[in-house]
């Protein structure tokens, strides 16, 4: 059976217009998503949205629809964007999909049976944007510490899971394993939580007479669940319905039966006491769950101990990154600051965008958002470097020999002065370490590292002399020139897909992804070679300078 990778963006809340760091985070996984392809991985990479709570609720009253209807047209926001950002994803799960609500339920009265959900009282404040309890104590002016608006003290009865008796156990398996949480600060700063603090029991239900518009308790119809328990359960509910089906492997011939593909349509079929059943050929657990700083307790501390609970394996890793503000300041509607990024995908590009996010910024810290440097970016990085020399490698190509490129002449078994000029660069680009801990910016460094090698190589071997001079070592330096050409092509393709698909067309070959796929791992070695004749084509110059009055 093929290797295989799965990965998460977190399910973002339909109410939300999507802004740049919803873009930010999807891109990161299609990143993942799209270099574990091109090694042969078999790939589940799962997006969505959170469909239920309270802010959800009372839009839809305010506008005249029912809560569904209300998320059925919201919802169009978060995937018109992903298909203009080019983000491959295989599934796109909603919390309103009958298969995982009947999920959640199954999970919700597992717990119950077992003891792990306790009815109690309970006194708070309680943030109604937020749809969130505080204590006296974590309360600023008597406000919300999150949102700084008014809080109402409630008290009811609702529903615990008994997260407080995991405490010890997350902080020995964070211990345990380094990269559980990243990066570094991150797990540190969970670490800390847990050992200066006591874990509480988390309330995970909301009465129907306050919320109706959730997944109602199995074991108690007057109570809905929280949206937190119901959100994060949609990484393993999607496993069941959503993920691309496999062969049952000889050790399980029963294998859970799965949904179509893409959005769940209804269905539930798999019984409770399947749901637990982990075989061969099911998807869990998760590679990697990328999500916020801002939830990173959520996942960390919440989703762990739940699924400790349910004696499930938790996530191999999870990664929580920074925030992009502007002038230091965090994005907010109320400071009127966001970035849309279909405005600067319509300004300046898919892959211009991708490209900037994760080469400004080293993924994990906060960054700054300057649309100059944004400009300065494409100008520098991709008009200058990347742009010229492609079309400057076609336009000798076409001059000198008609557009062909005898290939034959790259030395297979013996290193091209080029090669080990850039065979630091190009291990680099697919160092494990970079991958696993999601260094972007330094494997897109490394990919720059190429590229100015292979410029500084063509000034350095002059071309333009050699077609008057030595023709024959003309032939090897551009094969040198190609394949330089290509291996930058082929890296730079998780992160600027339709750009690299050009850039290899351009350079004679077929399909990047075609070929990958055949070819694969042998595709990329420097010294790999397509079994047929390679005619370079002319086409647009990929990334033309953006004029302001700043770079005039």
């Amino acid at each position: 059976m093929k290797q295989r990778f799965y990965v998460t963006t977190p399910i973002y809340y339909v109410n939300d217009i999507p802004h740049i760091g919803h873009a930010y985070t999807t891109i990161a996984a299609d990143i993942l998503a799209r270099y574990n392809r091109l090694q042969g991985k078999e790939i589940f990479f799962l997006t969505g949205t959170d469909e239920h709570g309270q802010k959800v609720e009372k839009t839809a009253a305010e506008k005249k629809r029912t809560p569904k209807e209300h998320a059925d047209i919201m919802v169009d926001n978060f995937r018109n964007l992903w298909k203009r950002l080019n983000i491959s994803n295989d599934a796109f799960i909603r919390t309103t999909d009958d298969a995982h609500i009947k999920s959640v339920q199954g999970l919700l009265q597992m717990l119950w049976d077992r003891g792990e959900i306790e009815k109690r009282e309970y006194s708070g404040w309680y943030c109604t944007p937020d749809e969130r309890f505080w204590t006296e104590k974590d309360l600023v002016e008597g406000n919300c510490p999150d949102c700084g608006r008014p809080v109402d003290q409630i008290h009811e009865e609702n529903y615990f899971f008994l997260m407080s008796k995991y405490q010890e156990r997350l902080i020995k398996y964070i211990e345990e394993n380094p990269s559980y949480i990243l990066p570094d600060t991150r797990r540190n700063e969970v670490l800390g939580f847990l050992k200066n603090n006591t874990l509480g029991d988390l309330c995970i239900s909301r009465p129907k007479s306050r919320l109706s518009w959730g997944i109602p308790l199995p074991f108690d119809e007057n109570f809905v669940t929280y949206v937190w328990f119901d959100a994060l359960v949609n990484y393993f509910s999607a496993t069941k319905y959503l993920a691309p089906p496999t062969p049952p492997s000889p050790s399980s011939p029963q294998a859970t039966r799965r949904g179509e593909r893409g959005e769940g349509k209804g269905g539930g079929e798999t019984l409770n006491s399947q749901l637990l059943t982990l075989n061969p050929d099911d998807w869990w657990p998760a590679d990697h769950h990328l999500v916020g700083k801002d939830i990173l307790t959520t996942h960390a501390v919440y989703w762990s101990t739940m699924l400790m609970a349910l004696n499930l394996p938790l996530p191999k890793n999870i990664f929580a990154h920074g925030w992009w503000t502007v002038h230091g300041k965090k994005m907010s509607k109320s400071l009127g600051n966001m970035v849309d990024p279909n405005v600067m995908v319509e300004k300046y590009g898919v892959d211009a965008l991708r490209y900037f996010l994760f080469r400004e910024v080293p993924f994990g810290i906060d960054g700054d958002f300057s649309e100059q440097a944004f400009i300065n970016r494409i100008n520098t990085d991709l008009a200058n470097d990347l742009g010229n020399l492609v079309s400057r490698f076609i336009a000798m190509a076409e001059k000198y020999f008609g557009g062909a490129i005898d290939i034959g002449r790259i030395d297979v078994g013996a290193s091209s002065e080029l090669e080990e000029q850039c065979a630091y660069a190009h291990m680099n680009v697919h160092r494990k370490e970079y991958w696993s801990h999601l260094h972007f910016s330094l494997i897109l460094e490394n990919i720059w590292d190429i590229i100015g090698e292979t410029n500084n190589y063509i000034a350095r071997k002059e071309p333009w002399k050699l077609a008057k001079e030595n023709t024959d070592q003309l032939k090897i330096v551009m094969s040198n020139i190609w394949n330089a050409s290509r291996i930058t092509a082929l890296s730079l393709y998780p992160f600027m897909p339709n750009s690299s698909e050009k850039i290899w067309q351009q350079l004679g070959m077929k399909s990047l992804v075609d070929e990958a796929k055949q070819y694969s791992p042998e595709i990329f070695e420097w010294d790999w070679k397509p079994s047929y004749e390679i005619k370079v084509s002319k086409a647009e110059h990929l990334f033309p300078r953006i004029e302001t009055k700043n770079n005039r």
